[in-house]
C-alpha cells in the first residue's frame, strides 16, 4: 500500500473550528465579560477606558481641594463652557476619522460671528437668518479647503493653515475699525448660552428622553443582530447599560434642578447634545459614516472598492467649517460679542486637544463622536477646578499640554499593542 493510500485510508480526526473570541456568545455571565474585557485590555483596545478614568480622578481631586467643585453652578458651567468649544471638536473629530487635520477651525469660529454681527446687527437682518448663512459660510470655507485637498492635492495641514491666517484676516476687515460688535440684549446668539430652563420637568425630560432612545438603540441592534444569527447582547446586559446610563442622566438632572446655584438646564447643553446624537448616527449608523471610516483607514482602498473618496474627503472638511462656524456663535454668545480676536489663542489647540483626549486617533480611521464630549469634559473640568483654587492660566495650559501628549502617548502605545496582537 502507497503513503498515499495509507493518508486516505487513516480517518482524519475533525479539527476544532477557531473562533475569533470577539464573536463568542458570552456564556459566562459577568465572569465572560470581565475575561472580555481583560482580553480587549491585553490586545490594546482601550476604548474610552482612559479618559472616564481620568475624568473621575479629576472630580475626586478638585473635590477634596475644594468642596464647591461638584456643586450645581459648577456643573453647570462646565456644562455651558464646553458647549462651543465641544461643538467644534465634532467638527475635528469628523477630520481626524479620516487622519487629517483642519487648522483653521479658531478662525473659521471667529468669521461665523463676524458675519452674524455684521448682517444681525449692523445691517439688522433678521437673526434667524443671519445665524443660518453664518453657519452657511463656514460650511463654504470648509468646502473650499476640501476642494484644494482632495482635487488640487495640496496636504491639508498646509490648506488649514493657509486658511488659519487668512480667514483671520478676513475676520478682522469684516470687524472694521471698531474691532468688536456687542451682542444685542434678547438675540438669539445670546440664548445659545443665557437661557436656560427653569421648569424641572425639561431636565428630567431629557433624561428620559436620553435613557430610553439609549436603551431602544440597544434593543434594536440586538433584534438585527439576532435576525442575522449573530452574537447578541443578552437582555440583562441591556438593563445593566440601561441602568448605568439612567443614574448618570438623572443624577445630572436633579443636579442642575438645584435650586442653590444652579439655574436649570442650559440651552447650550441641550444643543451641544443634539449635535452629538446627530453626528454619532451619521458616522455609525449610515453608509456615508462607514465610508469615513474606509477613507480613514485606507485610501486608496476605499478608492479600489468605488468609494468617490474625494466626495468624502470634501464633505468632511465641510462638516468641520460648518461646526466651527457654529461654536463661534456660542464663543460670542459667552464673550458678549464678536471681536477681531475670537477663535484666536488657544481655541485651536483645546478643540483638537478636545478630540485627541477623549479618544479620537490621529491616525485615522478609530475613534468616535463622544470623544468630543468626554475631552472637552476633561479639558474644562481641569480649567474649572484650577479656577476654583485660584490656579494662574499658564499653570492650566501646562496641565492641559501634560493631559494632551498623554492621550497620544496612549493612542500610539495601543495602536502598537494592536499590531502587536495581530488586531490591526
Amino acid at each position: 500500500m502507497t503513503e498515499q493510500q495509507t493518508a486516505e485510508a487513516t480517518p482524519k480526526t475533525p479539527q476544532p473550528t477557531a473562533v475569533d473570541p470577539r464573536l463568542l456568545v458570552r456564556e459566562k455571565g459577568f465572569a465572560g465579560y470581565f475575561q472580555e474585557f481583560a482580553r480587549r485590555i491585553r490586545g490594546g483596545e482601550l476604548g474610552s477606558l482612559p479618559v472616564i478614568v481620568g475624568l473621575i480622578v479629576i472630580a475626586v481631586v478638585f473635590q477634596f481641594k475644594n468642596s464647591s467643585f461638584l456643586s450645581a453652578g459648577s456643573l453647570a458651567n462646565i456644562g455651558v463652557y464646553t458647549s462651543g468649544l465641544g461643538i467644534m471638536a465634532v467638527g475635528i473629530v469628523f477630520v481626524l476619522l479620516l487622519g487629517e487635520i483642519d487648522l483653521s477651525v479658531g478662525s473659521v469660529a471667529g468669521v461665523g460671528a463676524a458675519v452674524w454681527a455684521v448682517l444681525s446687527v449692523t445691517h439688522g437682518v433678521d437673526d434667524w437668518l443671519a445665524v443660518l448663512i453664518a453657519i452657511a459660510a463656514g460650511a463654504a470655507i470648509g468646502v473650499l479647503h476640501g476642494f484644494f485637498f482632495a482635487k488640487v492635492g495640496v496636504p491639508a495641514f498646509v490648506v488649514t493653515l493657509a486658511g488659519f491666517l487668512g480667514w483671520s484676516g478676513l475676520q478682522i476687515w469684516l470687524m472694521g475699525k471698531e474691532g468688536s460688535i456687542n451682542t444685542p440684549s434678547g438675540s438669539l446668539v445670546e440664548d445659545l448660552t443665557g437661557y436656560y430652563f427653569d421648569d424641572k420637568a425639561a431636565a428630567y425630560g431629557l433624561a428620559l428622553v436620553a435613557v430610553l432612545a439609549y436603551a431602544g438603540s440597544l434593543l434594536l441592534d440586538t433584534r438585527r443582530r439576532r435576525a442575522a444569527d449573530l452574537p447578541f447582547r443578552p437582555l440583562s446586559e441591556v438593563l445593566l447599560r440601561t441602568g448605568v446610563v439612567a443614574v448618570i442622566a438623572f443624577a445630572v438632572a436633579y443636579v442642575l434642578n438645584e435650586p442653590s446655584g444652579a439655574r436649570g438646564l442650559p440651552l447650550a447643553l441641550v444643543l451641544f447634545l443634539a449635535v452629538l446624537v446627530v453626528a454619532d448616527f451619521v458616522v455609525r449608523r449610515t453608509r456615508y459614516g462607514r465610508q469615513i471610516f474606509a477613507v480613514g483607514g485606507n485610501a486608496e482602498a476605499a478608492r479600489r472598492a468605488g468609494i468617490n473618496v474625494n466626495r468624502v474627503r470634501i464633505t468632511v472638511f465641510a462638516i468641520s467649517g460648518m461646526l466651527a462656524a457654529f461654536g463661534g456663535l456660542f464663543i460670542a454668545s459667552l464673550s458678549g460679542g464678536a471681536t477681531k480676536n475670537l477663535g484666536s489663542g488657544n481655541t485651536l489647540m483645546n478643540v483638537i486637544a478636545a478630540a485627541v483626549i477623549g479618544g479620537t486617533s490621529l491616525f485615522g480611521g478609530r475613534g468616535k463622536i463622544w470623544s468630543a464630549l468626554l475631552g472637552m469634559l476633561v479639558i474644562q473640568s481641569i480649567q474649572q477646578g484650577l479656577n476654583l483654587l485660584g490656579m494662574a492660566s499658564e499653570i492650566q495650559y501646562m496641565i492641559t499640554g501634560a493631559v494632551l501628549l498623554a492621550a497620544v502617548v496612549i493612542d500610539s502605545v495601543s495602536r502598537r499593542t494592536q499590531k502587536t496582537a495581530g488586531r490591526t
